[in-house]
C-alpha cells in the first residue's frame, strides 16, 4: 500500500494567483494534549499514557495518514509505549470527535487529516501515486459563502477533495506514450 504523502510546494492558478499546497498551522491557545484533556474530562473520560502517547505521535508531523500507517509508525506489542489497535482506533474517533482531527474516505480507507490549529482547507488527490495535496483558496471560500447565501444556509463546515492526476504522474505517463510510439 503506497503511502498518502503531502507536498510543500506551490502552484499558480490561471488568474496568476498562487495558491499554497501546504497549509501552515495557526497560532492556538492549548496544545492538541491540553484541548483533548479538556475534550476527556468534559466526558468523564481518563486521559491515559497510551491516548498521551497516540497525541503526541499524532501532532509530532503534520502528514495525512490512516490508522494503519499510524500503527506501523508506534511500538510493538512488549515495547515501551505500546498501544493496541483498539485504543488507536478508540482515540482517533475521540480526536475527531473532539475537533482535534478530521476524517476521510480515499479508496475505502479512513484517512486523516489535522484540523485543530490548521485553517480551512482543501485537498488535491492523485488517483495514480496516492498524494494528498493541500490548498487554500479565498475565491473558493467566496463561491461557497455566495453559494450558502443565495440559498438561505449557513456554513458550518466545507470539505472538497479533487481527484485527478498529479503532474508527475502525467509526466511519466507521456514519457511512457512517447516510448510506446517508437
Amino acid at each position: 500500500m503506497a503511502e498518502l504523502s503531502d507536498s510543500t510546494s506551490e502552484t499558480a492558478n490561471s488568474n496568476s494567483e498562487t495558491v499554497a499546497t501546504k497549509v501552515e498551522p495557526l497560532e492556538v491557545s492549548l496544545s492538541p494534549q491540553e484541548r483533548f484533556s479538556e475534550y476527556l474530562q468534559s466526558r468523564g473520560l481518563r486521559q491515559t499514557s497510551q491516548r498521551k502517547f497516540l497525541i503526541d505521535q499524532v501532532f509530532s508531523q503534520h502528514e495525512h495518514f490512516d490508522a494503519e500507517e499510524l500503527i506501523e509508525r508506534l511500538p510493538r506489542r512488549g515495547e515501551a509505549n505500546y498501544v493496541s489497535t483498539a485504543t488507536v482506533y478508540r482515540t482517533l474517533r475521540e480526536c475527531v470527535d473532539a475537533g482535534l482531527l478530521n476524517s476521510f474516505q480515499l479508496d475505502g480507507r479512513t484517512v486523516y487529516d489535522h484540523d485543530y490549529g490548521y485553517p480551512q482547507h482543501d485537498h488535491l488527490y492523485c488517483t495514480r501515486c496516492r498524494k494528498l495535496l493541500e490548498f487554500q483558496s479565498d475565491e473558493l471560500v467566496e463561491i461557497r459563502d455566495q453559494m450558502a447565501a443565495l440559498h438561505g444556509f449557513r456554513v458550518e463546515s466545507h470539505r472538497m477533495i479533487i481527484s485527478g492526476v498529479c503532474r508527475e504522474c502525467s509526466r511519466r505517463r507521456r514519457k511512457k506514450r512517447k516510448q510506446d510510439l517508437v
